[in-house]
């Protein structure tokens, strides 16, 4: 199939169609294109990028082998033949070989083809027209090869997150050289079919959810990440989703990671987290006054308690970060119940709403606290 010419050869007067791509993952907008492609002539001819090709040109090898590839491609109805484009040395005419002998009568792109100028040229040289299909509204959702590659890849479940100090740090308006962001990941995890909390609870659950639906991108970390960026917040709830553990990020404008250890030793069975009643809008907050040095002290105190393993002197990075958050105007959080001793606590995610971190000295006391009403209890977790 990878042959100069068609054999045998076409009768004259055909009218022939010619196509190229990828192809890797067959979905419905490429039968579209097909189908839009046949239109134009009598009989179309589609080639796709070898192996080689994608190696040298996208650094990767193609989802299934080229003749399994070829055999599902010649299998559709709207396919006349198939060509496998073997020729390396020229980025988007892998198909250069073939093209100059066969002289199609058309060959079509779509309007997005990023090598439309050289194949262009291609056309001027051989006499062959040119022509742009435009992007049809379809009947289905419209996907790409790269999103399903992405969907593939996303995880199934994925840890929330807890956020110690230094929060706001991450967002690049607000980031300071020499300051940290100090965070946790958390369990029970989360799915797409199960979400044991609540939404918009400042847990990093929107970092999750792009995550879990493979982000848009072939990386799923810089997919989740720039999706964040995108609302005007900041990368810690990805950034952390993704690691897992209890990190210390240094403050800028994308993640980077100082340390990270083990959390279990630490934190098992002192955490637990509270339901405000109200949804937060880290957006919306986002735009209101911060201090933002007294943030930045309350992260550097988070971090030195991370690397000296030092469950007292995090609690009191926590109670510090609270305390910004009363002087910013957010409420109160609620007395613990009698009997209970609360070793720190803080609202979580931009505040105003949303869940509130509580830490104790011991599990009986956590344990306690979570047979009352909005209290529940979590683990901090890592991926190992």
């Amino acid at each position: 199939m990878s042959s100069p010419a068609l054999n045998p050869p076409l009768p004259a007067g055909i009218k022939t169609v010619f196509v190229s791509g990828c192809y890797d993952i067959l979905h419905a907008g490429h039968l579209t294109f097909f189908s839009q492609a046949k239109a134009l002539g009598d009989h179309l001819t589609v080639s796709f990028a070898s192996e080689q090709v994608l190696l040298k040109h996208k650094n990767r090898r193609p989802s299934i082998p080229d003749d399994h590839k070829a055999s599902l491609l010649s299998s559709l109805r709207m396919v006349d033949s198939v060509v496998i484009g073997n020729n390396c040395e020229k980025l988007g005419l892998d198909f250069y070989d073939f093209f100059l002998e066969f002289k199609p009568s058309i060959l079509a792109a779509t309007t997005d083809d990023k090598y439309g100028d050289v194949k262009r040229e291609l056309c001027e040289r051989t006499g062959t027209q040119y022509i742009v299909l435009p992007k049809t509204p379809p009947s289905f959702s419209p996907v790409s090869t790269s999103s399903i590659l992405a969907l593939i890849k996303a995880p199934e479940y994925l840890p929330l997150r807890v956020d110690f100090a230094g929060g706001w740090l991450d967002v690049p308006r607000f980031a300071r050289e020499g300051g940290y962001i100090v965070n946790c990941s958390i369990s029970p995890l989360v799915s797409l079919s199960d979400w044991p909390y609540n939404l918009r609870g400042g847990l990093g659950g929107s970092g999750a959810y792009a995550m879990l639906q493979g982000s848009g991108s072939d990386n799923q970390l810089a997919g989740a990440v720039d999706k964040e960026l995108a609302l005007g917040v900041g990368w810690q709830d990805p950034a952390i989703i993704s690691e897992t553990g209890l990190v210390v990020w240094k403050s800028g404008a994308a993640p980077g990671m100082e340390v990270k250890i083990d959390p279990t030793s630490m934190l098992d069975g002192k955490m637990a987290i509270y339901w405000t009643g109200d949804p937060h809008d880290t957006p919306g907050t986002a735009k209101l006054a911060k201090d933002l040095d007294a943030i930045e002290v309350a992260g550097k105190k988070a971090r030195d308690a991370v690397w000296a393993s030092d469950y007292d002197m995090l609690c009191d990075s926590v109670n510090m970060s609270y305390q910004v958050q009363l002087n910013e105007g957010m409420v109160e959080l609620p007395v613990s119940p009698t009997g209970i001793d609360v070793r720190a606590k803080k609202y979580l995610g931009g505040g105003f709403g949303g869940y509130a971190l509580f830490l104790f000295h011991t599990r009986e006391e956590r344990d306690k606290i979570v047979k009352h009403d909005g209290y529940r209890s979590v683990e901090p977790y890592i991926d190992v």
